[in-house]
């Protein structure tokens, strides 16, 4: 049933979610405009023997349309980088690594998980895709927005993780255990931003956010940039990240390194 969730939704509805919020809506988001200068690096595997990688990985079990992809491949440079960060945080941390849940992300995958998200939201709120107000739609597709980037077909608006310069991370501690953030990746909730325990009072809640804190930091030194409402998300030479640099900086210098990543540049 989830393979067909896009068609399927496509045919009681007339369009797919997307295009519906299409209609009322623009779903384009600030950095979206920065403009994009690529550098045709290729895509390269992110080593297993390196990180720890989510197996099964979360989408394919979903049935999310890989073809003969992997999510788990980055752009060259990116994978460099996070080598560094890895390396930073084992430093002040030995045996602990960092486990990738996603990197590269077809744009196909991309629309299958807005749809997928969009359907557990609205069934969440227990109300029947078949019944639901243009009004439910948009208040749903408003806080589905704030973690998925739409999934464009426009080379000038890539979903960052098509770009193969973005990936969805977490931290592994020295006895093989997954470090608890205080919330799942892909939660769609005021838990995910990334200091909503910045102000906690518990234990539990301070050691999410200085692990929160911590897996950032090892971004940050090796030129990442985390996702404004997402704890897991980094990004280094996508939209994003440039626009995330002109914010910190005040510069309009910074232009994105990586548009949607195509089949050529696959190295396998």
């Amino acid at each position: 049933m989830l393979l067909e969730l896009s068609t399927s939704l496509k045919m009681m509805l007339g369009l797919t979610i997307y295009e519906l919020f299409k209609l009322g809506k623009s779903t384009m988001k600030l950095y979206q405009a920065i403009p994009i200068c690529d550098r045709n690096e290729p895509l390269v595997s992110i080593p297993g023997d390196r990180f720890a990688l989510v197996q099964p990985h979360p989408y394919q079990a979903l049935g999310a349309p890989y073809g003969n992809q992997s999510p788990f491949y980055l752009r060259e440079e990116v994978l460099k980088a996070l080598l560094q960060a890895q390396a930073s945080l084992q430093h002040q941390y030995p045996g602990w690594c960092m486990q990738i849940f996603d990197a590269f992300r077809p744009v196909a995958v991309q629309r299958f998980m807005v749809d997928h998200t969009f359907l557990e939201q609205v069934q969440a709120r227990g109300w029947q895709m078949n019944a639901i107000t243009p009004a439910q739609r948009d208040e749903v597709m408003a806080e589905v927005v704030q973690f998925w980037a739409m999934p464009s077909d426009d080379p000038a608006t890539p979903p960052p993780h098509s770009t193969g310069a973005a990936l969805d991370v977490t931290l592994i501690d020295a006895s093989g255990s997954v470090v608890d953030m205080g919330s799942p990746i892909d939660e769609v909730s005021p838990r995910s931003h990334p200091d909503h325990f910045a102000a906690g009072t518990t234990s539990a809640e301070q050691a999410f956010h200085a692990h929160r804190t911590l897996l950032n930091q090892a971004m940050k030194s090796a030129g990442f940039r985390r996702h404004p409402n997402e704890w897991w998300h980094f990004s280094l030479g996508d939209q994003l990240w440039a626009w995330l640099r002109r914010q910190e900086t005040g510069s309009d210098k910074f232009l994105a390194h990586y548009g949607r990543a195509s089949v050529d540049l696959w190295v396998q």
